[in-house]
């Protein structure tokens, strides 16, 4: 379809990818897809905020690693600046840990960069009717690893307050 053909309501694009030459090629392929429309690009974490308060953008695609702060630290950001705006966190190592900080960070994705970029359009749409969308191979490693053993409460039910007892 053209793209002056897209239909009235676009779902808004952010994409923070420190890799220039892959966010201009996730930007051209989002770009492709009808009623997606990339807003803003930018290559820090530093700038996903303002780049959100500026553009409103229904999702905001994010990488973890980016120069300043974190793709997780901004979705955390995100969460109290700009409430509306869903995040997907989109990497290229899917560790159960990440995972784990990324829904804590209020996330409501989570996908790795080695999957096709129509399971990338499906998951940016599926998180704005409010699914959490999960790589399905990262979500068994995560329920697998049990949980965080900082974290969790201690033996006897006591709680550590994420401290390791001695």
């Amino acid at each position: 379809m053209p793209r002056d053909h897209r239909p009235a309501k676009s779902v808004r694009v952010l994409l923070a990818e420190d890799q220039g030459m892959a966010r201009g090629a996730l930007a051209l392929l989002l770009g492709m897809e009808p009623d997606l429309q990339v807003v803003a690009q930018v290559g820090t974490g530093d700038e996903i905020v303002d780049a959100a308060l500026l553009h409103r953008p229904d999702v905001a695609l994010l990488d973890i690693e980016l120069p300043g702060i974190s793709g997780l630290e901004a979705a955390a950001l995100l969460r109290d600046e700009a409430p509306d705006c869903r995040v997907l966190i989109l990497t290229t190592f899917g560790r159960p840990g990440h995972l784990r900080r990324a829904m804590e960070a209020g996330a409501a994705g989570f996908l790795v960069k080695d999957g096709p970029v129509e399971e990338l359009a499906a998951a940016i749409r599926r998180v704005l009717t409010g699914e959490t969308v999960v790589d399905p191979a990262l979500a068994a490693v995560a329920l697998s690893a049990g949980p965080d053993p900082l974290t969790a409460p201690a033996p006897g039910g006591g709680d550590t307050h994420g401290k390791v007892k001695d």
